[in-house]
């Protein structure tokens, strides 16, 4: 009985040594040397933790002997660790210095300027619609691009048709003729092919838009006297995406979307499709469309290929096939209207565009660039017919060089746009 008890007390006298192991420290901010009250500090692996009191002192207790892993957090600061054999051979407290920090974003590079430096380190006011706001507005409105546009401060997308729902963007006040839009830097979208641009447009594969507000005529042309909007696409990354989007419509409209891009060793690719259709919608029973009927696909694959790191090659198609009608409700369902009032336009777009960069060292590169766009439009309204194809190319050979404190750009482009009319009637054109 005697061995029995002297052996208890032992293994009690044991697990007590086991459970004196404590540690004392002092969480700080480390940038202003200040206590963080609310601090917290665990055994990883373990339940054993606790909270800095106002001082910043934290105490830790019942920690197992061996090689321990303490964890030091507190919101808004950077997580530390420290690693400690116990039972200790020193009882010091521990002086801890948390770094503040914060969610890290990506970077995000600009294009617009022609510089492609960081939006930090932009002397030129540029927003940007990216990240977490541009999905939230492709979800809001996937079949277009006017809600993204809509919702910043100082650009307006006016409708300019009732019918039709042409849209222009004007940016300060200005008409909307005088707003360049870009897509990927391409002039895509000009003259007789601009009229329902905005609508024809799924955000989707967009990674960013971007906007500068004020004259940008001095880098690309008269078009931009009230500023430009820059459509930037997704490019391949290092994993693999796939998105598909599925909307339906209280007014009897549809949008299927899909995107997929990946890489392949030095080549790469995205594919971009979407099927957008939408009803004759009158809310207000006054028997013309507030949104007209139309039925809309669009295709856009792009390759990409690596040559080294510093050159690069992207090679891409995009075509787009709509039929959009408005006016006459009743006429659109299929009845019979006498004279009905409508306006009808048939519209089918097709673009190749290539772009070639050569990168000298990090401030010096030389691109090339170079789209051919056709563009097949019909408009009918009534006993009218217009109709005509317009063929438009833009080239451009561009270099920038400089340090990072200052950058040069000079470049020579070239304009060759041809539209042809269609003669459908002897009717002569009153001017």
């Amino acid at each position: 009985m005697i061995k029995i008890l002297f052996k208890l007390a032992i293994f009690l006298v044991a697990f007590n040594t086991v459970a004196q192991n404590s540690l004392d420290a002092v969480i700080k901010n480390a940038e202003d040397n200040m206590p963080l009250l609310g601090a917290n500090a665990v055994v990883a692996g373990t339940n054993i933790g606790a909270t800095a009191n106002i001082d910043g002192e934290v105490t830790l207790s019942g920690i197992p002997d061996g090689t321990q892993k303490i964890v030091f957090s507190f919101v808004g600061f950077s997580i530390e660790e420290a690693t400690l054999n116990f039972p200790r051979t020193t009882q010091d407290t521990l002086e801890i210095f948390l770094q503040p920090g914060g969610e890290e974003m990506d970077e995000v590079i600009i294009q617009s300027t022609r510089s492609r430096r960081s939006i930090a380190d932009l002397p030129t006011r540029v927003e940007v619609i990216s990240g977490e706001q541009l999905a939230e507005k492709g979800n809001m409105k996937p079949g277009d691009i006017r809600m993204l546009l809509n919702e910043t401060t100082g650009i307006q997308t006016q409708q300019t048709s009732a019918i039709s729902g042409n849209s222009s963007i004007r940016i300060q006040g200005l008409d909307g003729k005088y707003t360049q839009l870009l897509k990927d830097g391409y002039p895509l979208y000009s003259g007789f092919s601009g009229g329902l641009s905005l609508l024809q447009i799924v955000p989707l594969d967009l990674q960013q838009v971007e906007v500068i507000k004020g004259s940008s005529s001095t880098l690309y042309g008269g078009g931009a006297i009230a500023g430009l909007v820059n459509l930037i696409s997704k490019t391949p990354g290092e994993q693999r995406e796939l998105n598909f989007m599925l909307n339906a419509t209280s007014a009897l409209g549809l949008d299927v979307s899909g995107f997929y891009s990946d890489t392949y060793g030095k080549l790469g690719t995205t594919v971009f499709a979407s099927y957008n259709i939408g009803s004759p919608y009158d809310p207000a029973d006054i028997g013309l469309t507030a949104i007209p009927e139309y039925n809309r696909y669009t295709i856009n694959p792009r390759v990409f290929y690596e040559f080294k790191e510093d050159t690069k090659l992207d090679i891409g198609v995009n075509t787009t096939v709509e039929e959009r009608t408005g006016g006459n409700i009743d006429y659109l369902e299929g009845e019979e209207v006498e004279d009905p009032f409508f306006e009808r336009n048939n519209t089918a777009r097709t673009t190749l565009q290539s772009g070639f960069e050569h990168s000298w060292n990090e401030n010096n590169r030389f691109n090339l660039k170079n789209s051919f766009s056709f563009f097949d439009r019909e408009i009918e309204t009534g006993d009218y017919i217009f109709a005509g194809k317009q063929f438009a190319s833009y080239n451009e050979a561009s270099v920038v060089f400089g340090t990072d404190k200052m950058e040069w750009v000079g470049g020579l482009n070239l304009w060759v746009d041809r539209f042809e009319q269609e003669v459908l009637n002897d009717a002569p054109v009153v001017v």
